[in-house]
């Protein structure tokens, strides 16, 4: 019984070192997506984004009934749980996750007329 061919040798590791640097340069190669996954301009001022994280703040500690209309007019209450940059979490009538880019505005539930 051959033993070169169950324990692999000086040979073995030889070829283990010609596949992994081809390897790498076929992983390094490939090239980074031309898009970026944002719903936010890049150079939105961090004034905005101070004043809209001390307002969301203030209504989450307070647990305060919002009623949040979407672009297409669908409105929606509840309180808000979280917020991050792109989204906030709403629990009303079920749990909802709301991209900021698809609310028009937003108000306390008993404000504006009602």
């Amino acid at each position: 019984m051959n033993t070169q061919s169950i324990l692999p040798g000086a040979e073995g590791q030889r070829r283990a070192e010609v596949f992994y640097p081809t390897h790498r340069k076929k992983q390094s190669s490939m090239s980074a997506p031309s898009f970026r996954f944002t719903n936010y301009e890049v150079n939105e001022e961090a004034s905005h984004r101070q004043a809209e994280q001390f307002y969301l703040q203030k209504q989450i500690q307070s647990q305060t009934p919002m009623v949040i209309v979407l672009e297409d007019g669908e409105r929606l209450e509840g309180q808000i749980e979280w917020y991050d940059r792109g989204v906030l979490k709403v629990r009303g009538r079920a749990k909802m996750l709301i991209y900021k880019s698809s609310i028009k505005y937003m108000y306390k539930l008993g404000e504006a007329g009602q």
